[in-house]
């Protein structure tokens, strides 16, 4: 596997993933979404994980060319993707121990000038997360304004998770997968599980609607006993028992009605677009995602 060299290691600790003042379009002033995207009260907004095959200058772009105004950013259009490479792991952690926190600032200067706010920051603190990357991870977060992490998590990582949220004041919400794994988020007990080993610290739930139908759970039934605890929603479809992501309204996921719940309860909590299932151009599926959701509100 290739190993970074010492020029690439600086480049990236010291240079940032891209250039960190950049404007979206170089060269051109900022240009502001027109409006929020809010339908009947529900915010509609992105994972950037849905924009995976862009860099995040394009992924602003398509947001915007979207008109979203709200977003859960992906640790990996911030973090440098060179370093997910698992023998580049110490690499990483260095990266995020020494990186300033003005590279962090400055993308959310970049946020704030593409008018799309950010409702949380998707890391996913894992097993082989030192105390001080956890640490970081919230320093990170707040650097770039957003109110929230959200982690696909361990549970047995919660107790050091919840120590570090206590002491930021910052939601640390728990998002679920379908996979059934004692050390893994995937049912409501697991969730519940969660937030015991929190104690008083602010665990809270990013939970994934499409995910838990195909874990064999009803996310409408635990986000109306539970929407407090919830920081945002991820909207995909999926089919039951372990099945495929599918194109919206294709699956056994009921969208709509969640959807319908967060707009009849004024509950205001964002309902990210999460694009899993295979599909064509991402600007395109994306807007199919975001016009069923026009639709649904509609009716």
């Amino acid at each position: 596997m290739k190993q970074l060299t010492r020029r690439e290691w600086h480049r990236l600790a010291f240079g940032g993933v891209a250039a960190a003042g950049a404007r979206i379009l170089p060269g051109t002033p900022p240009r502001a979404v027109a409006a929020e995207s809010r339908f009947a009260g529900v915010l509609i907004g992105m994972q950037s994980y849905s924009l995976r095959d862009m860099g995040l200058n394009e992924g602003l772009a398509a947001m915007q060319e979207l008109g979203i105004s709200s977003c859960e950013l992906w640790s990996l259009h911030v973090e440098p993707r060179e370093l997910y490479r698992p023998e580049n792991r110490e690499l990483l952690r260095r990266w995020r121990l020494t990186v300033s926190l003005d590279y962090f600032r400055d993308i959310a200067y970049r946020f704030e000038d593409a008018g799309i706010g950010l409702n949380a920051y998707n890391l996913s603190f894992r097993d082989d997360f030192s105390d001080a990357e956890i640490d970081r991870g919230f320093e990170m977060a707040r650097a770039l304004g957003a109110p929230a992490i959200t982690a696909s998590a361990q549970l047995s990582t919660v107790p050091r998770i919840a120590r570090v949220a206590d002491r930021h004041g910052m939601p640390a919400a728990m998002h679920n997968h379908s996979r059934i794994d004692p050390n893994e988020f995937a049912t409501p007990a697991d969730f519940d599980q969660a937030i015991r080993r929190g104690g008083s610290a602010p665990i809270a739930v990013n939970l994934d609607i499409g995910h838990m139908v195909a874990a064999g759970h009803d996310p409408l039934a635990y986000l109306a006993a539970n929407h407090a605890r919830v920081v945002a929603l991820h909207l995909k479809d999926r089919k039951r028992n372990q099945g495929p992501n599918v194109p919206w309204g294709e699956g056994d996921t009921p969208i709509r009605e969640t959807l319908h719940l967060l707009r009849d309860e004024g509950w205001d909590i964002p309902a990210n677009i999460e694009y899993e299932y295979p599909g064509g151009d991402t600007l395109t599926e994306l807007r199919r995602c975001l016009e069923y959701c026009r639709d649904a509100l509609d009716g």
